[in-house]
């Protein structure tokens, strides 16, 4: 545990400047007195650290000293590629690995680059989860991602519906949509091409990483799988159509409302605007009760023509809205 601490120490002070004991001190969570004792272990192993004294001192490695302890080991690698993504890798338990190949990497630079890995930080963010949503990180997710990295079997428990489910995975890969995390797998067996699935991991009772590893699959492409597989879903849940009139601004609007592809396509086998300017378009939908609630944003720029119980539930809403704005004017 000192051992790493200290290497880590020198890729700090090789990757800046100069540090205070307070800022080694926070980067390293320890005390001072911790990061004292620290540069005196160093100075005695040869490593040249010199404290300059004063308000505006701090710890500095003298002459350019540069370490060779700058070699990449393999987590630290493959976290280095996702370190854009920090809340991910928080979740998944490779935080430190990341900042470990970080410092590495800022160690090994020119001076004159020194600061690239915090003008990248500045400048890029991304924040997965969606709007409106309280992000929970699912208690098994490390353990599934071990799994995953190490191409390890997995025994794993789930909920579907009322009851659990067991089955032994091969996790081929972790998505990250929209705050929610699944997994790409396939059920392992004998089977020479069986089918990829694809789980929910906060739906994961429990997990246990088995003894064998499988053989991956090197044709197995997990960005064009999951785009396939999220299509399909979209697709599949589809299920109703209704029929519509919009205005131009409506037509305009659609695709902000309801299902984006869905909406395009149904715009494109359109057939002309009628005479007062509106598109009459069949639209697919996943039910009526989500079609009463999508389309009821594009208000007076769309009227549905059928089915004729959701055009009664449009219609019990305009009634009503007249009611409340006409018994209470402005």
């Amino acid at each position: 545990m000192r051992a790493a601490r200290l290497i880590k120490m020198v890729l700090l002070l090789q990757s800046r400047a100069s540090m205070t004991a307070a800022e080694l001190a926070g980067e390293l969570e320890v005390s001072e007195r911790t990061i004292t004792r620290d540069a005196q272990a160093l100075s005695e192993a040869g490593v040249p650290v010199y404290a300059d004294r004063g308000r505006a001192g701090g710890y500095r490695l003298v002459g350019g000293y540069r370490t060779r302890l700058t070699g990449l080991a393999r987590s630290e690698a493959e976290a280095l590629f996702l370190s854009g993504v920090p809340g991910a890798l928080r979740e998944m338990g490779l935080e430190d690995a990341a900042s470990a190949a970080r410092l590495k990497v800022s160690a090994a630079l020119m001076p004159s680059l020194s600061d690239a890995s915090r003008a990248a930080a500045q400048r890029f963010h991304l924040d997965a989860p969606g709007w409106f949503t309280e992000p929970r990180t699912p208690e098994l997710l490390p353990a599934v991602a071990d799994a995953v990295w190490d191409d390890r079997r997995l025994l794993a428990r789930y909920r579907r519906g009322d009851s659990d489910v067991e089955r032994e995975l091969e996790p081929y890969g972790l998505v990250l949509k929209a705050g929610v995390w699944y997994l790409c797998a396939r059920v392992a067996g004998h089977d020479p091409s069986p089918t990829y699935r694809v789980y929910r991991i906060d739906r994961f009772t429990a997990v246990e990483p088995g003894a064998e590893r499988f053989v991956r699959d090197e044709e197995f492409g997990l960005p064009a799988f999951w785009d396939e597989r999220a299509e399909q879903f979209a697709r599949s849940i589809l299920r109703a159509e209704v029929v519509v009139r919009l205005s131009a601004d409506g037509a305009r609007r659609l695709p902000y409302a309801v299902d984006p592809a869905a909406a395009r396509e149904a715009l494109e086998v359109a057939g002309e605007p009628d005479d007062d300017g509106w598109l009459t378009v069949s639209l697919p939908v996943e039910s009526e009760e989500v079609a009463h609630s999508q389309l009821a944003g594009l208000g007076p720029d769309v009227e549905v023509l059928a089915p004729e119980t959701l055009r009664a539930r449009f219609t019990d809403d305009a009634l009503r809205l007249a009611t409340l704005y006409r018994d209470r004017p402005s």
